[in-house]
């Protein structure tokens, strides 16, 4: 038998996904099953979004540009400027999603062996899109103690060797919620500076930031305009995850040049995807503000209600729709799995377990969050209600085994 790459044995299981087969074997036994262990958002797409694409007009669907629709590159520079960003059409490259535009950025900026930092924990994918190009990320670990905010920049420091090319940072951040203030920005911004590096800044989470601060982007920071490259996505700001439709921002021409070469050799972004995303740009103000009003409630119901089941800490997360949570356990990826496979919680005649994604997933170190969780609040009060009775319950069963 042939044999398969070392990329593709070494390549990580999603902490996200890895349980989902004994998640669906739970379902087949008739456990309602609590997904907090993703960011799959539950409120509908916008109404606009969903009219255009049951009027599409077109006879052939064929390939967009490769840098994507122009008329969608207009509309988000007009939703960039609401956040005080002046960008061309041209500083942006439509990606099929958020997730294409971080493998791109490491593919057209840095060779194989080249060094990525990043804070741990940090979003899972990020590991293996830089196995994929061939990269190494080295972390910083964040603590919980301290909500997860930025490590010092001696640490960013010490991390830099001469085959680092960038800082990667998620803000607000995935797993953890933490939302990076201006002066720590201003602190990454020196360090990329002063050592010539990348800044790759994830902001798909942008409209979700609940400290009543605006919200400051990597694309303002003076300075360092060649060494920003934003990643972005629609998939969570309008409920769209599946019409995979990303952005790639920066205003170095170079990097610009690169990421197209890229872009043009798988072709094009998904059209279908681009029409909606276009659709959903403007005119969906009031839908935004729902939307955020409705993760912000969920979020203060989530977090009151972890942090009262003993044994369990979760910081408050100040963005995005995520925590990470401390629990009374000794390995959580096997407490995740024991939920699903065997433990639910029966009440008049219903059955429910919850389903999670180890933290330890979300970290290089070995041994790094093994006794946490990443949570997501992305349904609705009632449904985050009964996951947290059916947690506690499982907890008190765990430790009375």
């Amino acid at each position: 038998m042939p044999r398969l790459s070392e990329r593709g044995i070494h390549m990580p299981a999603s902490p996200i996904r890895k349980l989902v087969p004994f998640a669906e074997a739970a379902k087949e036994r008739g456990v309602n099953v609590y997904h907090l262990n993703i960011g799959q958002p539950d409120l509908p797409t916008p109404h606009k979004a969903m009219d255009a694409l049951r009027q599409i007009q077109l006879k052939t669907l064929a390939y967009s540009p490769s840098e994507g629709n122009l008329s969608l590159r207009r509309e988000l520079v007009k939703y960039y400027s609401r956040y005080g960003i002046g960008l061309d059409p041209d500083e942006i490259i439509v990606t099929a999603g958020g997730s294409e535009a971080v493998l791109l950025t490491f593919m057209a900026c840095m060779d194989p062996g080249d060094e990525v930092i990043m804070t741990e924990p940090g979003y899972a994918n990020y590991i293996g899109f830089a196995m994929m190009a061939g990269l190494t990320i080295k972390t910083v670990p964040s603590r919980i103690e301290d909500g997860f905010a930025l490590p010092p920049a001696s640490e960013f420091e010490k991390a830099i060797s001469p085959k680092t090319k960038a800082i990667l940072i998620c803000n607000p951040n995935n797993p953890t919620g933490y939302l990076y203030s201006p002066e720590e920005l201003f602190q990454l911004r020196d360090i990329v500076r002063d050592h010539d590096l990348f800044l790759i800044s994830d902001e798909v989470y942008r409209e979700f930031v609940y400290n009543g601060e605006p919200y400051v982007s990597a694309l303002t920071l003076f300075g360092v305009s060649d060494n920003v490259i934003v990643i972005d996505s629609v998939s969570k700001r309008y409920s769209e995850c599946g019409v995979r439709v990303g952005m790639l921002v920066s205003r170095n021409k170079a990097v610009l040049h690169s990421v197209l070469k890229f872009s043009q050799a798988r072709l094009s972004p998904p059209l279908l995807g681009q029409l909606v995303a276009e659709a959903s740009v403007e005119g969906t103000e009031e839908y935004s503000r729902e939307c955020f009003e409705e993760y912000k409630a969920r979020r203060d119901f989530f977090i009151d209600g972890l942090n009262k089941i003993k044994g369990v800490y979760s910081p408050m997360p100040q963005g995005a729709f995520y925590t990470v949570a401390k629990l009374p356990v000794d390995d959580a990826e096997a407490f995740c799995k024991w939920c699903l496979t065997d433990f639910c919680l029966e009440t008049n005649g219903k059955k429910e377990t919850v389903m999670m994604a180890p933290c330890s997933g979300f970290c290089v170190t070995p041994g790094l969050g093994k006794d946490q969780v990443r949570l997501a609040y992305v349904l609705k009060i009632p449904d985050l209600e009964r996951a947290l009775i059916v947690l506690r319950a499982a907890l008190e069963a765990y430790g009375n085994r």
